[in-house]
Parts: C-alpha cells; sequence; structure tokens
C-alpha cells in the first residue's frame, strides 16, 4: 500500500499557535510530536517509507524535511506549485503513485484507536470503490461535514447515498440519531480507478499534469476532492470506523484531547490555579490563574490570545483584523524555520533590526547580498566561516565582522555544534526581498 499524506493546510484556527507559515500540522503539542510526524508513524505501521509520499507547498519543504529527520523517516516529499486545496493534490500524487492501492490521510488530523483494522479491510474494496472513512459521532457537531450510509456492499462498507455539508446544531442532532458518519477526509482507493473517474468528470486534467504538474495545477480549480469526485461518482463508499478523532479545527476540539489535571485543566507549560478549573493554558512562560474556569489563555512570544471556552471559533475574527493591517504577525512567529536553522526576531525599528540566526552543524546560508543594508554578526557560541566577497575566514565566540551593503556574503556552521549568531541590520529598508542570491545549497532563486 502507498499513503499519501496532505500537509498544505495553512488554516490559522489555532491562531495564535499556529501561522500561516507554521500552521498546526507542524505544531508539537503531544510528547514534543508535531500532527504531521504522528500521522507518519501511524503510516509506517503499514507502509514502507519509501511509499509514503507528502504533497505540500514549496515554502514548507524544509520544514517537513526537518521534521522526518526528526523521526529518521525517510519519506518522499512531493512540492506543488501552488496550494488549490484537495482535489489537484490528490490527482498529483496518484500519477506519482501510478498504481495500486493508495491510502489519503490529512496531517493535521489527531487519532486514538486502531485504524489499521479498517484500512486492511477497505482494501479488499478499492480496485472497485472510492473508500472514505466515516467517523461514528459521539456527539453532534457543527464543524464536521456528515455522510448518509446507503445499501451495505460488504462486511463494514457501504455504498454513499449522500454528502452533507455542516449543519446547525438541531440537524446535526438529527443525523447523529439516524446513524450518520462524520466526514473524516481519509480516503482508499485505486489510484488508476481514481484517474479514470477524474477523467471521466474532468476530460483533459490528467493529460495537463502527465505534460507538467505546473500545467495540471493550472487547469484545475481550487476545489476539495469531496466536491470535485466523491459528490458526483457513483462509486463512493464509506466504511464506519469506531475511533476516538478530532480535525483540532479549534482551541476547544484541542482542549478536548488534551490531559487534564485533577481540577481539568489542560495544560503545556506551567500554570499555577488558584480556585481555577476547566481552563485550557498553552504558555513557554509561568501563568497564574486565580479564580478562573472555563478560559483559554494562548501565549506566545508575540501574541497573547484570552479568551472563554466556546468562543474560540471567533478567532478567526482576530486574524481577519490583523490582516486587513497587513501584520505580519498573521504569517509568522517570531521564530522563522529556515532550512540552514533558524531565525528569530529581537528587535525592530524603522532603520534597523536585531535578530538570532541558528546555523546547523554543516549547513550554510546562500551566497546572497542586500542592496538596501548593511549587517553586523557577532558569534555567541559555535565557529563560523565567513565569506566576504573573494576573503573566507573563521569567527568565534565573541568576535564580530561587518558587511557593508551590497557586498556578497555567507555564513557557514564548520562546527558539530550549532552555530548563534547575534545579527544586526541598518538600513532604510529591512524587509526580507531585498536579496540577491548568488549560489544556494537549497535551490531558492
Amino acid at each position: 500500500m502507498r499513503v499519501l499524506i496532505l500537509a498544505g493546510g495553512k488554516g490559522t484556527r489555532l491562531f495564535p499557535l499556529s501561522r500561516e507559515n507554521f500552521p498546526k500540522q507542524f505544531l508539537k503539542i503531544w510528547n514534543n510530536k508535531s500532527l504531521l510526524q504522528l500521522t507518519v508513524e501511524r503510516a509506517l505501521e503499514f507502509a514502507d517509507e519509501s511509499n509514503i509520499y507528502i504533497i505540500s507547498g514549496e515554502e514548507f519543504k524544509f520544514i517537513i524535511s526537518e521534521q522526518l529527520n526528526e523521526i529518521n523517516a525517510d519519506c518522499n516529499i512531493l512540492v506543488e506549485p501552488e496550494g488549490k486545496n484537495t482535489f489537484p493534490a490528490i490527482v498529483y500524487g496518484a500519477l506519482e503513485i501510478e498504481e495500486g492501492t493508495m491510502l489519503v490521510l490529512p496531517s493535521d488530523h489527531y487519532v486514538e484507536g486502531d485504524l489499521y483494522s479498517y484500512f486492511r479491510m477497505a482494501k479488499n474494496f478499492a480496485r472497485e470503490y472510492l473508500i472514505t472513512f466515516g467517523i461514528k459521532p459521539n456527539k453532534p457537531h457543527t464543524g464536521y461535514g456528515y455522510i448518509k450510509p446507503g445499501e451495505s456492499i460488504g462486511d463494514g462498507i457501504y455504498k454513499v447515498e449522500r454528502f452533507i455539508e455542516k449543519p446547525d446544531f438541531e440537524k446535526a442532532k438529527e443525523y447523529v440519531n439516524s446513524g450518520y458518519y462524520w466526514n473524516s477526509g481519509m480516503f482508499m482507493f485505486d489510484a488508476e480507478l481514481f484517474l479514470e473517474e477524474v477523467e471521466r468528470l474532468y476530460p483533459g486534467i490528467v493529460e495537463a499534469f502527465k505534460r507538467s504538474v505546473k500545467d495540471g495545477y493550472e487547469a484545475c480549480e481550487n476545489i476539495s476532492v469531496d466536491y470535485a469526485v466523491m459528490e458526483k461518482t457513483d462509486k463512493a463508499a464509506v466504511v464506519p470506523v469506531d475511533i476516538f478523532w478530532s480535525d483540532l479545527g479549534s482551541y476547544d476540539s484541542l482542549y478536548e484531547v488534551m490531559k487534564k489535571d485533577k481540577d481539568k485543566n489542560a495544560i503545556l507549560g506551567e500554570f499555577i490555579g488558584i480556585d481555577s478549573k476547566r481552563n485550557l493554558v498553552i504558555s513557554d512562560r509561568l501563568v497564574a490563574g486565580i479564580n478562573l474556569e472555563d478560559y483559554l489563555i494562548i501565549d506566545t512570544k508575540d501574541v497573547l490570545l484570552v479568551c472563554k471556552r466556546g468562543e474560540a471559533e471567533r478567532v478567526k475574527k482576530v486574524v481577519e483584523i490583523l490582516k486587513e493591517r497587513g501584520d505580519r504577525r498573521v504569517k509568522e512567529h517570531l521564530t522563522i524555520a529556515k532550512p540552514w536553522g533558524s531565525v528569530t526576531a529581537l528587535e525592530r525599528s524603522t532603520f534597523y533590526k536585531i535578530n538570532k540566526l541558528v546555523v546547523k552543524p554543516g549547513e550554510k546560508l546562500s551566497l546572497h547580498a542586500h542592496m538596501h543594508r548593511s549587517e553586523n554578526w557577532v558569534i555567541v557560541s559555535g565557529i563560523a566561516k565567513v565569506t566576504v566577497e573573494d576573503k573566507e575566514f573563521y569567527l568565534r565566540r565573541g568576535e564580530s565582522t561587518f558587511i557593508p551593503a551590497g557586498v556578497k556574503h555567507r555564513l557557514e556552521n564548520p562546527g558539530k555544534i550549532p552555530l548563534e549568531v547575534i545579527e544586526v541590520s541598518i538600513g532604510e529598508y529591512l524587509e526580507e526581498d531585498d536579496i540577491i542570491r548568488y549560489e544556494d545549497e537549497y535551490g531558492r532563486s
């Protein structure tokens, strides 16, 4: 079996923990593992790493590679030319896989329970049907789509009679009482069968992909595979799954899956609660709460979110306001992952900014220049190999160098421990697009 893991989502429903450039599938909340890493480990239970494909955008390629390295998984990474929902991503994946059974998994869902037995059973029907997995609801939920099962076509599998959009609460209760299932976004089918249905429904799209991935994406709408294929095919089937599952679409759902203390507080970090119950607290620093009940306290280095539990869906309004302002905090944390390490913003003003660079052993920045700013590098720890135009030299802790604007330069870590550097940039324009790359190990232009 081959597995396609969808990792291109940019949702900000868990803002400020997640950002557009670091969405929830990369957050490490469970024993210092991300949802993506947990999904890959789950996939490794029934597929070799060479048969696991992770599809995402260019901006996430190096984050995915780093997280795979952390769990020693050498999986395939497919890079989308643009994000256009799940339909083109799955077509791209199916063409890479070419033939045989493929399992499609979202990278940002939380699962507890044995999925393997359901996948093994569904594989028997994957040559004839496009199979989705329906979660048996444990309560009415307005945040999920629903599936109405039809006639039985085998032990534990049914034709899909109808897909239903996210309902209001009364309809959700009705659906749960009528034996409907939550739409999990997990699928299984034969790759050739899926592509045949795509060609039947959308003539020319498969050929466009065969010309080039870029042509294929340009030929596709921005549409989910549910809308594009599953709701239109007569080959849709559903396998009911009885496990604990959540798409973690809000902080309220995150609270549900986290471990609780004796006062039903879900804590990630350090919390002293006095007469405080049923709170969700996530912070890198100590949080003290007095007489707090049913609150969310999400404290990152640059944003603090405080609201009542049950109101977490309204965080999207905060994101909308910040987007209208053009606020960079919607897109990125203070620490930004780079293929060679990371950059942490320490201070910024109109004409200067101060960053901390961490360069991993054996890695290097591109050979580049900035037209509108000069830079000072001060070595905090490790050893740095510095290139300035045609000169190369080494710097150690406490030593520094100055790079004028317009000069080619590069920073490299030849050592065996992380290199930490304080970078002070001074100039009239300090944005990241002021860069000319001459050489780059990571294929960036």
